[in-house]
């Protein structure tokens, strides 16, 4: 049986945010290995959802979301730029810099991914009660938007799914 979490104990609430973390992982690996476009590595992944939806990004503001150094964002880009993934474009503001942007490829495999992932995260969804669901949709509302505004990345609005329905509308 699980244990109860105390939301003001924000060591604990961490620890099972990790737990759930990489139970995610597993599910998300087993729907990345049904994808029929081959593996993408964690940084690969991460450095193109960052990329997702961006005009055009300079290395520094990749390697600063990402959390790595300039030469292992250059080197990340060019196996990706290699697999057809990302494009580099000279930048519009600087004559020294290179902007990365997701390919249209890129954006293929993004979208592929998340179809198998969304098909496994959703049968564990299947086997909760709509108010662990009501309780839960919130709950990874408020931490999307708070893990967004610390690495930087735009806070958006819950986004709708397919059939137009908000996680707020869940109950």
């Amino acid at each position: 049986m699980p244990r109860a979490l105390h939301p003001a104990n924000h060591e604990q609430l961490a620890h099972a945010t990790f737990a759930v973390s990489e139970l995610l992982q597993l599910l998300w690996s087993r729907g990345q290995e049904a994808a029929p476009s081959g593996p993408v590595s964690p940084s690969q992944m991460r450095a193109l959802t960052i990329l997702e939806g961006q005009e055009g990004v300079n290395l520094r503001t990749l390697g600063d979301a990402l959390g790595s150094r300039p030469s292992s964002v250059s080197r990340l880009c060019d196996r990706l730029e290699a697999a057809g993934l990302l494009e580099r474009y000279p930048s519009s503001t600087s004559r020294r810099e290179i902007e990365v942007r997701l390919s249209r490829r890129g954006g293929t495999l993004l979208e592929e991914f998340r179809t198998f992932r969304v098909r496994e995260v959703e049968s564990v969804l299947q086997e909760m009660t709509p108010s662990k669901l009501a309780a839960l949709a919130e709950g990874i509302e408020a931490f999307q938007a708070a893990a967004s505004a610390r690495i930087g990345l735009p806070v958006e609005l819950p986004a709708e799914a397919a059939d137009g329905v908000r996680a707020a509308d869940i109950a």
